[in-house]
């Protein structure tokens, strides 16, 4: 769709599909319905109001559900550059939530621009695209955090580790090894380890696990599988394991926890668990902060 120094625009709607297989970084938002995305980062369901964003190599799948309408916008390489150079900002792979109030100003922005297609230059595009930007400011924030003499290494640096995060939570339904993290970002696993922890304030290890266990959470709030079902789509060899693992997590088990949702129309917290670290993780892992 987005040949180099170009931009397309992309929607899928209602039972639609649409495979990105030119290498253009993309970045897709949810307006309505729901969405599969199925990329070399994994395997996402968007929701409405949630975007995502994918590096120039991750080739998505986007299957849109009956109800669903999804907007995507490609970008070429020289597109992004001539970006940098125009707003001295960037765009970042990872995932988050918007507010209704920017769903509808970027869905009338991807509508003015999708008008301009396919002679839209970078001066057209511009309001779309900063708007994305303002989008992603909570990841840009922590770009002065990683490692990198210039702006532009720091950048790079950034940009590798959010496409880990992103691969993490793509895959939450088996054990990631550090070695394809490292693959993926192309450090070695002793440096990728330290980064990572440096800059989201948990190991890998840490991050896969709470992942992991966070997914089953919403397999239990959402489906009525077996929690031994939810145990093996969740990478768990066995139900005991995953039973301490969502006890540590959660202070509860796992059947007292689908109990709750099922009673209140959503779980009820035991004591003190909105103070728990969980609390505060689960919402910055959405937002992408």
């Amino acid at each position: 769709m987005a040949e180099p120094g170009q931009a397309g625009c992309i929607g899928v709607a209602r039972l639609g599909s649409v495979h990105l297989e030119n290498g253009g970084f993309s970045i897709w938002l949810q307006i309505r319905g729901s969405s599969w995305v199925e990329a070399k980062e994994g395997r996402f369901q968007l929701q409405r109001g949630e975007w995502i964003a994918l590096e120039k190599d991750s080739r998505p799948l986007v299957q849109s559900d009956r109800h669903g309408l999804c907007i995507g916008l490609s970008l070429g390489s020289d597109m992004l550059r001539a970006l940098g150079r125009l707003s001295d900002g960037a765009l970042y792979a990872g995932r988050g939530q918007l507010t209704r109030h920017d769903v509808l100003v970027a869905f009338r922005l991807w509508r003015d621009a999708a008008a301009r297609m396919p002679a839209a230059d970078i001066g057209q595009l511009r309001p779309l695209l900063l708007h994305l930007i303002g989008v992603q400011q909570d990841l840009a924030a922590r770009v002065p955090r990683c490692p990198g003499r210039s702006r532009t290494r720091k950048r790079q640096v950034f940009g590798r580790l959010q496409r880990a995060r992103l691969y993490l939570e793509g895959n939450s339904d088996r054990i990631v090894r550090i070695s394809e993290l490292a693959e993926l970002t192309s450090f070695s696993s002793w440096y990728f380890s330290k980064t990572f922890l440096s800059l989201y304030d948990e190991s890998p290890q840490a991050a896969a696990a709470r992942l992991r266990i966070e997914r089953a959470a919403e397999l239990l709030e959402s489906t009525s599988m077996m929690i031994g079902e939810v145990a093996a789509a969740c990478g768990f060899d066995n139900c005991c394991s995953f039973a301490r693992a969502f006890r540590a997590r959660f202070g509860v088990s796992a059947s007292s926890y689908r109990k709750g949702v099922r009673a209140a129309g959503g779980f009820a917290s035991p004591p003190d668990a909105a103070n728990t670290p969980i609390a505060g993780r689960k919402a910055s892992l959405l937002t992408g902060t």
